[in-house]
């Protein structure tokens, strides 16, 4: 059973723009994926907000390279419009 209750506790960061990213994926996405994306996301979900917010925002490459499709992921699925 996933306790998607701690993930969203987990996904309220110190930065709005996080959490408009973060919870929405959880909300609407989260259970549709494989098992290791989910453990990649709650991996994520321990990086600083300052990282986070490079990420996804564009500013900074992951170095990390499931982080990297995981940010990707989640942009694609909330629906952002990304370039390659």
């Amino acid at each position: 059973m996933e306790n998607i209750a701690r993930l969203k506790w987990a996904c309220r960061r110190g930065m709005l723009e996080l959490d408009v990213i973060l919870m929405p994926f959880v909300e609407n996405h989260y259970l549709q994926l494989e098992e290791d994306e989910k453990a990649t996301f709650q991996r994520l979900l321990n990086a600083d907000d300052p990282d986070l917010y490079a990420w996804f925002m564009g500013h900074k490459a992951c170095e990390d390279k499931d982080f990297a499709m995981m940010v990707k992921k989640i942009h694609k699925l909330n629906g952002a419009i990304i370039s390659d």
